[in-house]
Order: structure tokens, then C-alpha cells, then sequence
């Protein structure tokens, strides 16, 4: 399974690549959210963790390109924030295409159990 870590904290990237490499995904680190979109659409990724508040190009602008190009509701993205986002405008993410939202500090385990949720979903 290939996994895009998308955060601009190269710690957070650095700690959830090396526990989910341990689980058995293989994972690419973007910590910029401009960087983050190339990867997206010049690779497959089983699943994508995304952070919202980046500077310069943030997770919300990487999806708001997605929806345009038609491609946001054929990635399996999990939205991690640690930002004051409102539960409506996570809400209104899932209504878009986001698969799932996540306030940080995230528990790992419970993230683990997200991603393989996520990872089994047809889309």
C-alpha cells in the first residue's frame, strides 16, 4: 500500500512514516502543499493524509485544485488538522470528497485504524 504524508511539519511526517512503514506502507513525505499536488497527480497513492494549515498552499487550496480537475472524489484523502477548522467546514470537506477528518494530535493507533478502513473502501 503507498501512502502520501502531506505536512508541512517534517517531524509529524517524519513519526507517521516511520509507524506506518512499520505497519507494511510504503510512504512518500511532502512537507509542502504545492509539492504535495505534484505528487498527487503524477502518482497513484493508495491513500493521502493531508494536512489543512500550510503555508503558501495550503490543504485546502490542494483540494480545491483537485475538485476542479475532477479528481477529488477519486482519492481516498484523510484530512489531519491541529487548526481551529469548525466542525462545519470538516463537514462540508466530507461533503466534497474528503473520505475522512481527523483533529491532531492524532492517537496513531486509531489512526492505523483509519487508514486501513479507508484503504478497503471502493471509490
Amino acid at each position: 500500500m503507498k501512502a502520501l504524508l502531506i505536512d508541512d511539519n517534517e517531524q509529524i511526517t517524519e513519526m507517521l512514516a516511520q509507524y506506518l512503514t512499520l505497519k507494511g506502507y510504503d510512504c512518500t513525505i511532502s512537507n509542502d502543499g504545492k509539492n504535495g499536488l505534484d505528487h498527487i497527480l503524477s502518482k497513484n497513492y493508495d491513500i493521502i493524509l493531508l494536512d489543512i494549515a500550510m503555508p503558501e498552499f495550503s490543504g485546502i487550496d490542494v483540494i480545491e485544485t483537485l475538485e476542479k480537475k475532477g479528481m477529488l472524489r477519486g482519492l481516498k484523502i484523510i484530512v489531519l488538522t491541529a487548526s481551529s477548522v469548525t466542525d462545519e467546514e470538516m463537514a462540508d470537506l466530507l461533503e466534497r470528497g474528503v473520505l475522512v477528518t481527523m483533529k491532531k494530535p492524532v492517537n496513531l493507533s486509531r489512526l492505523l485504524e483509519v487508514v486501513r478502513n479507508c484503504t478497503q473502501v471502493k471509490i
